[in-house]
């Protein structure tokens, strides 16, 4: 389980924004990597870089298949924020 380069610069965006971001690429079993909470709301984001955009790994299908709610892939801090409903 490793950090995509783009991780932190996501994470302090979206905390910027006012949202708490609870790390979690270090779960394991294919589990996103971040679970991000704004407006009542909470959101799993999995972060690839340009190098794997899209490109998940069985684990993560497997959590992805089975998981009843979304989980959002996102690159940029710009997608992580439309997740959130913000613009900055």
């Amino acid at each position: 389980m490793r950090t995509d380069n783009n991780q932190e610069e996501i994470v302090n965006a979206l905390r910027q924004c006012g949202a708490t971001v609870e790390i979690t690429n270090q779960q394991g079993n294919g589990f996103p990597d971040l679970v991000v909470g704004i407006f009542g709301i909470n959101h799993l984001m999995e972060i690839k870089n340009k190098d794997n955009y899209g490109k998940l790994s069985v684990k993560q299908m497997i959590f992805r298949d089975k998981w009843k709610g979304k989980i959002h892939l996102i690159e940029t801090v710009d997608d992580a924020l439309k997740v959130i409903g913000v613009n900055l």
